[in-house]
């Protein structure tokens, strides 16, 4: 049987790299992980290992261990006013550092301009620093995190008003 903390841990895994799919069998449990389009879920089914598998998208296994959905965007702020804005998500599960090292100045603050390779934090995932780039040109108006936070896929890290 599979513990959660190693279930969340292949996730994670799974989110990080280019894998679509995943199926583990152990102790007589299948294990599959299938990544989600921007459309669907993760989808975490158990069954044992004897069972055949039907398709997870065409019909829901006897068996689910747990389905988490991808999170949702933080709650909306007034349309007309974030509608021309650009939002910096983070890309993979993971810590959400400012800067490069303690106590150093933050890659940018709310005010500071950005262009496309700016790097804008980092993400540490797993041991490995990740830097997170603006991805357009323009204005921090917004940090929406704070130093040493877990983020998780897909969370909003920065606003950026777009020249």
């Amino acid at each position: 049987m599979f513990k959660l903390s190693e279930i969340k841990e292949l996730i994670k895994l799974v989110d990080q790299t280019s894998l679509q799919e995943l199926e583990i069998e152990s102790e007589g449990t299948r294990l599959l992980l299938r990544k989600p389009n921007k459309t669907e879920q993760y989808v975490v089914v158990a069954a044992p290992a004897q069972q055949a598998f039907a398709p997870v998208v065409s019909q829901r296994p006897q068996t689910a261990v747990a389905a988490v959905q991808a999170p949702a965007p933080a709650a909306e702020a007034p349309a007309a006013a974030n509608a021309n804005l650009h939002t910096i998500v983070s890309p993979m599960v993971g810590t959400f550092y400012e800067s490069p090292s303690p106590g150093a100045a933050p890659f940018v603050s709310k005010g500071d301009q950005v262009r496309e390779k700016t790097i804008v934090c980092i993400i540490e995932a797993m041991k490995l620093m990740n830097e997170i780039e603006a991805e357009v040109k323009g204005e921090i108006v917004e940090v929406l995190v704070e130093n040493g936070q877990l983020v998780e896929y897909g969370q909003p890290l920065f606003l950026v008003k777009p020249e």
